[in-house]
């Protein structure tokens, strides 16, 4: 579990640079505004109050982007998801193993705070 958070940003970083790659261009970095966006999800991440036990994003009860680089972020996701699979299988994998832990997390959670 120690790599938990160090996945996510592999994760974020892979998906953004598939999103990259294929709207703006790039091939060996991030463009300015990708970079900018990658750089936020980090300060995020470092700042999960979950940290290690940390669910999926779309699992999280708690939304820490601000509408705008949330909105940026949905469109990588909604755009590179897909096309993980193709280039970042084993990644692919460990998220949705990830979402399926967090998702058994999440609702016994949930039961207990209501």
């Amino acid at each position: 579990m120690a790599d938990r958070l160090e996945r996510e940003r592999r994760t974020l970083r892979a998906m953004i640079e598939i999103y990259c790659r294929s709207h703006h261009g790039t091939h060996s970095a991030l463009c300015a505004e990708c970079e900018e966006l990658y750089q936020y999800g980090l300060r995020r991440l470092a700042k999960c109050p979950y940290q290690e036990n940390k669910p999926t994003c779309a699992k999280c009860p708690i939304h820490c982007y601000n509408p705008t680089m949330r909105a940026r972020v949905r469109q990588v996701m909604r755009f590179a998801g897909p096309r993980m699979i193709l280039y970042h299988p084993l990644l692919t994998l460990q998220h949705y193993l990830d979402e399926l832990r967090s998702g058994k997390a999440g609702q016994s959670k949930g039961t207990k705070e209501e």
